[in-house]
């Protein structure tokens, strides 16, 4: 009873969120083919506005579950439809190895899990929402689970209430674009991949080739030969006992 009704909250709020977008905004999908519609998956994108996970699996043929901050989980009524919706709960900025053993048990049961590496909304400077540093736990997940990874780039979704109401009126409509990348598998260290914050860095460079160069933010023009994630992350003892940077030299 209880996955019947977390599947119909799904279909329901993705079905309401297609019928928002087409009557609202223009929706560009791109790739979308490249997503496998079975077997594990994760799904990774950069982050503009609330609007992102409904977004993603609105564009997708295939449901997904959304790893979101835990916070939301404790608002009465909209905790208990993200719990019914299929979201599960991280705590941002720190190494949550709760969620990420949820996230790994989605994928060893062949589902697809959506997560936003940089943990919260990109920076913005000036209109545009541009890359933050990014945590390395969906690495870290990808390297457990040896699932595919999908990365994601979105723009334009950062829509202005009441403006957008206006926009539809007056047939200038927001473009928002979801572009899909191609599949790849970020490997474990032990299998010849790099170390997680190595894996993120590749991992979010790939998104920010999909986006323009002005949203390319940390990942952008000038950061070649850095391994770029969030210093939240990485102010932690290493083995040898020292702390890590928030970036550092490539090899």
């Amino acid at each position: 009873m209880r996955a019947r009704l977390s599947r119909l909250a799904y279909a329901a709020s993705t079905a309401l969120t297609r019928l928002v977008l087409l009557a609202f905004a223009r929706l560009e999908v791109v790739g979308e083919q490249r997503v496998p519609v079975n077997g594990p998956l994760i799904v990774v994108s950069n982050h503009i506005d609330l609007l992102d996970p409904p977004l993603v699996a609105a564009c997708l043929y295939r449901r997904v579950h959304p790893m979101a901050k835990r916070e939301l989980f404790e608002i009465p009524l909209i905790g208990w439809f993200f719990h019914a919706y299929g979201a599960f709960p991280v705590r941002r900025f720190s190494a949550d190895m709760g969620a990420l053993r949820v996230a790994r048990n989605f994928l060893r049961s062949g589902e697809a899990v959506l997560i936003f590496p940089e943990g919260t909304r990109g920076n913005m400077v000036g209109d545009i929402t541009t890359l933050r540093p990014a945590l390395p736990g969906a690495a870290v997940v990808a390297q457990l689970s040896e699932a595919l990874v999908v990365p994601v780039a979105i723009t334009g979704s950062k829509v202005k209430l009441p403006g957008v109401f206006v926009q539809w009126l007056t047939s200038s409509r927001p473009v928002i674009r979801v572009e899909f990348g191609e599949p790849f598998v970020i490997k474990a260290p032990s299998q010849g991949g790099g170390s997680p914050e190595e894996e993120t860095d590749r991992l979010m460079r790939r998104i920010a080739s999909m986006l323009p160069e002005s949203h390319r933010g940390a990942y952008g023009a000038g950061s070649e030969g850095t391994v770029v994630v969030q210093r939240e992350a990485r102010e932690r003892p290493t083995r040898a006992g020292s702390a890590v940077a928030d970036e550092t030299p490539a090899e």
